[in-house]
């Protein structure tokens, strides 16, 4: 027993020796291809057998012969292992320089090509993870060119939009200061209704670049989804008069949500605004609300004839319209982005379909807690 005892501590002896100088020479040589540190492991693993097989030889007294047999076996392990080593390395090394210059897409044209060649499992999970990350890079700079193409035309409209209210106080401002009004009140009342429209529309600004800036403060309360739809509801109803459309809200739900409510009947305001001016005389606008699995969901369908499927990704856009027009009642282009600001801002969604005659505009907001 204790020869066997003897026997395991010196080989044990000798393959820790040569552990610690495998271990020095890794971090001599930590700055050298990896083909280098694969190189270093089997030499290590062969060194710590030889040693540990010398040293048991040598305290067994075996012959010269026998060591000199027993020293070849050795060396040509040693061959091999090195051999394979090598190979390995290179391969690996092949497959990570391919990668490298594939990455180096990313900085030129911001593509990713993934290497179709085979690699290690390890190599392979870094391309997948640097594809994902291409794809993404992708969908963010084709957000940030629509952000920028709908800032450019929100300038452009914003720009028109003011110009023409502005340019008709001016005239009109001139006709009274000069006593060619043939009805000073009639131009009196038609200055407040412009400086009305263009105090909203600085309203609206302000509004989306609170929203923007994330500095929209909310102060949220219990209240039933009922009073909410309703308050919008009467708030609405002048306007669907003037333009002779009907208001519908027979579907609402007493369910209770957790709101900001004065930021919430902007939402439903502005709903509902752009859905009587979209809706012909005659026709219809339904307001409903419904618990869903995902919270509360509050619609207001009209009878616009629908959104071409192409503009649906849109809606929300600062500054889209979904018409070319440029003057009253088009407005900026300012409510639907506000709608989805103020929803998002609430941990909701806001989302449009069409529907047959028209479309639905669709917001979900959390449910209240009990």
């Amino acid at each position: 027993m204790m020869d066997f005892l003897v026997i395991a501590l010196l080989a044990f002896l000798g393959a820790a020796l040569a552990g610690l100088l495998g271990a020095l020479a890794l971090r001599l040589l930590r700055n050298q291809s990896l083909v280098v540190h694969m190189s270093v492991v089997p030499a290590v693993a062969v060194t710590a057998m030889l040693a540990g097989t010398l040293f048991v030889c040598w305290e067994m007294f075996i012959s010269p012969h026998d060591m000199t047999v027993v020293n070849i076996v050795v060396a040509m392990s040693a061959v091999v292992s090195l051999a394979t080593a090598v190979l390995l390395g290179r391969w690996v090394v092949a497959r990570s320089k391919e990668l490298t210059l594939a990455a180096r897409s990313f900085g030129d044209d911001g593509s990713f090509a993934a290497p179709t060649g085979p690699a290690t499992a390890e190599l392979s999970a870094l391309t997948r993870e640097l594809a994902a990350t291409s794809a993404k890079l992708a969908e963010s700079r084709e957000r940030e060119r629509a952000l920028e193409k709908s800032r450019r035309e929100l300038v452009a409209w914003i720009s028109h939009d003011l110009r023409t209210p502005l340019a008709g106080l001016r005239a009109m401002s001139e006709a009274l200061e000069d006593g060619m009004a043939a009805d000073p009140d009639r131009y009196l009342r038609q200055i407040r209704t412009e400086v009305e429209r263009l105090n909203a529309m600085v309203g609206d600004l302000f509004e989306l670049s609170r929203i923007h800036a994330g500095a929209l403060a909310l102060t949220p309360s219990r209240i039933s989804v009922y009073d909410l739809v309703g308050d919008a509801l009467a708030g609405a109803d002048p306007l669907a008069r003037e333009h002779g459309v009907r208001l519908v809200g027979d579907r609402i739900d007493a369910v209770p949500i957790e709101v900001d409510s004065g930021e919430m009947s902007r939402v439903l305001g502005n709903l509902l605004i752009n859905a009587i001016r979209r809706t012909p005389a005659d026709g219809t606008v339904a307001v409903a609300a419904h618990r869903s699995p995902d919270g509360v969901v509050l619609s207001v369908t009209d009878g616009c004839g629908g959104i071409p499927d192409e503009d649906l990704p849109r809606v929300f856009d600062t500054g889209w319209r979904g018409t070319h027009a440029r003057t009253p009642p088009a407005g900026a282009g300012l409510g639907l982005a506000i709608v989805r600001g103020i929803v998002e801002a609430h941990q909701g969604q806001a989302a449009v379909r069409n529907v047959s005659g028209g479309c639905c505009f669709e917001v979900t907001l959390p449910a209240a807690g009990v």
